[in-house]
């Protein structure tokens, strides 16, 4: 018996499908991986963004010293990220600072708080979120941040202080 011409690219081609059907899939996989986590990134760094907003307004509202303005805006921005996996929370910090004159975080010159326009003080919230690669590790480190952060600032009203 002799073999059929047109039999014999049959047999060679067969087991090509599962092989290119390998190759899509895993670029499709890594794609649809990285889509997904760094949704989770930006989600993240939304959040953080949105804490640091709402601690700058809980410092706005009306309490009779500075310290109580910045602990009340600190307390508000860590509530706000308490939804983070256990070891985000773990690294985040959380700092709430009225600039006034004289401070180490405030540029030289700053005048005191008062009443006065020429004289308001600024209250910056920073929330920072690190070790942001335990969450990730199937990512190279290149790829994603070490650290995320976001960050608000107000203008205190000097006539309420």
């Amino acid at each position: 018996m002799e073999i059929r011409d047109h039999a014999k690219p049959w047999r060679t081609q067969r087991g090509v499908y599962a092989i290119e059907f390998a190759f899509v899939f895993l670029i499709i996989f890594a794609m649809l991986y990285a889509v997904i986590c760094y949704g989770f990134l930006l989600t993240m760094r939304m959040s953080l963004q949105n804490a640091a907003e709402d601690g700058a307004r809980a410092g706005l509202r009306y309490q009779k010293l500075l310290v109580d303005r910045t602990t009340k805006a600190h307390d508000v921005a860590v509530q706000r990220t308490d939804w983070l996996p256990t070891g985000l929370r773990l690294n985040r910090n959380v700092e709430a600072i009225i600039c006034v004159a004289g401070a180490d975080t405030c540029p030289p010159g700053t005048p005191p708080c008062g009443a006065d326009w020429n004289n308001r003080c600024q209250m910056v919230v920073t929330v920072t979120v690190g070790g942001i690669e335990a969450v990730f590790p199937a990512i190279p480190s290149f790829a994603i941040p070490d650290r995320i952060a976001g960050k608000a600032s107000m203008l205190l009203d000097g006539r309420a202080l």
